[in-house]
């Protein structure tokens, strides 16, 4: 599966961002889908992902309550919806796709290409 990411931008604090990853070869429902997140100077970190069932989320505690994942299986389409974001949510945001997932990134096999979400404070 290809994945390409969308959606990044330059957004002040306090506002919403939703981030696109769309599909290709592959379909999003046969994988477990994550987004992953890198901030400069630092190892990519686990944002939020579905289990292995896809039928449940679950989330770093940074962004509990403030970021949603979501798909869509008909558009094969991942999407991450974030809101009050904050500064330290500055990074450049990865999707990725795997057949065992978790929180961390060695479990994914497939990424996107990354897009930038700059927060001004």
């Amino acid at each position: 599966v290809q994945l390409q990411a969308s959606g990044g931008g330059l957004v002040q604090a306090g506002g919403s961002l939703r981030l696109s990853c769309a599909a290709s070869g592959g379909t999003v429902s046969r994988y477990i889908m994550a987004w992953f997140r890198q901030a400069p100077g630092k190892e990519r970190e686990f944002v939020a992902g579905f289990t292995w069932s896809g039928d449940s989320t679950y989330y770093a505690d940074s962004v509990k309550g403030r970021i949603t994942i979501s798909r869509d299986n008909a558009k094969n389409m991942v999407y991450l919806q974030m809101n009050s974001l904050k500064s330290e949510d500055t990074a450049v945001y990865y999707c990725a796709a795997g057949i065992v997932g978790g929180r961390s990134s060695e479990r994914y096999d497939a990424w996107g290409q990354g897009t930038q979400v700059t927060v001004s404070s």
